[in-house]
C-alpha cells in the first residue's frame, strides 16, 4: 500500500488492528455490567496504544464446548484499536493481565480478540456453579 501519511500530513500511522469483544453475559447466561468492562478496556487500550473506539452492542453467539456445545447468546460491544506490532509486543503482558482479569471476574468461558486477521481466544476452565457439598460430622462415643 502507498504510504499516505506524509501527503496527508498525518503525524501518526498504525497498521496493526486489535479488535476486542466485551460480553454482556457470563458463562451461565447471567447478565454482567458490560459498561464497566468497556470503560476498563478503553482505559487500558488508551494508555497502552493511544486510543480505541467502541461500537454499540451487537448480537453474538459463542459455543461453549466445555458445557457440551451449549450456545451462549449475548450482545457484545466491539472495541477496535490501531497500533503497531512493536507496541503490541512491548505491552503484551499488560494487555494479557487485563484480558485474563476480565475473563475471570466476568466469569467467561473465553475472551476473544482479533489482531489483524488472526482470531485469538483465551479460554477459562469451567467452574462448578454450586458450592461444594459440606460433609456432616458425627460425634464419636
Amino acid at each position: 500500500m502507498v504510504d499516505l501519511a506524509g501527503p496527508l500530513g498525518a503525524s501518526k500511522a498504525a497498521s496493526t488492528l486489535l479488535v476486542l469483544f466485551i460480553p454482556s453475559k457470563d458463562r451461565a447466561n447471567n447478565s454482567i455490567d458490560p459498561d464497566r468492562w468497556v470503560r476498563e478496556a478503553m482505559n487500558v487500550l488508551g494508555k497502552l496504544f493511544g486510543g480505541a473506539t467502541a461500537f454499540p452492542q451487537g448480537k453474538g453467539v459463542w459455543r461453549d464446548d466445555a458445557q457440551g456445545g451449549t450456545l451462549l447468546f449475548d450482545e457484545p460491544v466491539v472495541i477496535q484499536c490501531y497500533t503497531g506490532e512493536q507496541a503490541l509486543e512491548e505491552k503484551a503482558s499488560e494487555l494479557r493481565d487485563f484480558l485474563h482479569r476480565m475473563g475471570k471476574e466476568a466469569r467467561q468461558g473465553a475472551v476473544g480478540l482479533v489482531i489483524d486477521r488472526d482470531y485469538l481466544e483465551i479460554q477459562f476452565p469451567l467452574e462448578s456453579s454450586s458450592p461444594p457439598a459440606k460433609t456432616k460430622r458425627t460425634k464419636r462415643r
